[in-house]
């Protein structure tokens, strides 16, 4: 599928938001290369954040594809493997071990992998006799919602980025959602707990219930129709699905396997090149020298830089400081975090639901923010005033 043969000069491992947007800034630069597209899933283009908001923006699960793969593999002139899996990197021989239809090798010039990340497993006594979904593409998203009776229970264990998004956006949806989170408020690793309390108001108001400093420990089907859930301090719960967001692991296995440097993630300097000088990464798979970088507006700064090395124009990352908006409509949130480890305070200022607050180093420097209600018009502001995640 797609305008040139498969195989040779680049060639991009996952057809997530990191490989297609990599595709389309390479395509801005360079018309002419070969460039093939591997995916595991349908080759569908779709911006993974709209998942957590579809039921807000009022869409269905259709109304989310962007393009069909057949679409984007005319537009972007690519080769384009659909529902092929890379089994094994030969880097001796530059050649990809590919199963799909039939076992193919694919020959390539420049690796990049795209590969994403995979939900954490959630596990508690009884856990295997009750189905707990992920989210984490849209093949699993169609699943979920096709799955999802009107005003089901729900039961989302997790209360981080992605789990404030599905709540709020789920009771939107008319269902009825009830969060566990052990730490003692939403968004416990990005927000100070005067905004945690915050957002625990207004995620309540919009109809979650939140059990926070909780967790399940027991799950077992009910009597009747639905399961039940135990939580640490003996309360028992009822629901009829069940939504895990308890983080996300970068996928290493293949580099790994293939001999290349692995931490957190893939390792790669700022060039985005891995210890291999043929084979790059991007997205949740990579771990560049500020960590891994799982938001977008990181991962669209990756793309931009890798298409210009890619192109022949070798271009390091620089990333400034890029807030996180975080989509929960029930209290508009912009986050950006203070850089992990560093000594400070949260100074907070404000009043309701309209509140900023700085996060000072212990010299004085604003290093981080995190900004609520009406508040978040600031953070473009703001911004300018944090030091970048890598210069």
């Amino acid at each position: 599928m797609g305008a040139h043969r498969e195989g040779s000069g680049v060639v991009i491992v996952g057809s997530g938001l990191g490989g297609y947007t990599l595709a389309r800034e390479f395509r801005k630069l360079d018309r002419l290369r070969p460039l093939t597209l591997i995916t595991a899933d349908n080759g569908e283009m779709y911006s993974k954040p709209m998942l957590s908001n579809a039921f807000g923006q009022n869409k269905a699960v259709e109304a989310l594809v962007q393009k069909t793969a057949e679409q984007a593999a005319a537009e972007l002139a690519i080769g384009l493997l659909p529902r092929h899996r890379v089994t094994a990197i030969d880097r001796a021989a530059s050649m990809l071990a590919v199963t799909g239809a039939e076992e193919r090798q694919i020959p390539y010039e420049q690796l990049v992998l795209a590969l994403g990340a995979d939900p954490r497993p959630f596990t508690a006594a009884g856990s295997e006799a009750v189905p707990v979904a992920t989210v984490n593409d849209l093949d699993g998203y169609r699943s979920w919602r096709r799955d999802l009776a009107p005003a089901a229970r729900v039961l989302l264990i997790g209360a981080g980025l992605i789990g404030c998004e599905f709540a709020n956006d789920l009771a939107i949806g008319g269902h009825r959602v009830t969060v566990i989170e052990p730490a003692g408020w939403p968004l416990g690793r990005l927000l100070p707990a005067a905004l945690g309390r915050l957002l625990h108001e207004a995620l309540e108001q919009a109809g979650v219930t939140i059990h926070t400093g909780r967790s399940v420990v027991r799950m077992a089907p009910a009597g009747g129709e639905g399961f039940t859930a135990v939580l640490d301090d003996g309360t028992e719960l009822a629901f009829d699905r069940a939504l895990s967001a308890i983080g996300l692991a970068p996928r290493t296995a293949l580099a790994a396997t293939a001999g290349l440097a692995v931490a957190r993630g893939i390792v790669v300097d700022r060039f985005l090149r891995s210890s291999d000088p043929a084979i790059f990464a991007i997205g949740d798979c990579a771990e560049t020298e500020a960590g891994p970088l799982p938001f977008v507006l990181p991962l669209m700064a990756q793309a931009r830089a890798l298409a210009a090395t890619l192109a022949g124009h070798e271009t390091p990352l620089s990333l400034p400081a890029l807030p996180v908006v975080v989509k929960t409509p029930c209290l508009p949130l912009a986050v950006c975090p203070p850089p992990a480890g560093i000594g400070g305070e949260w100074i907070i200022a404000g009043q309701g639901r309209d509140q900023k607050a700085l996060f000072q180093g212990t010299d004085g420097r604003p290093l981080g923010f995190a900004l609520s209600g009406a508040a978040v018009a600031e953070r473009q502001a703001l911004a300018k005033d944090m030091p970048g995640l890598m210069g």
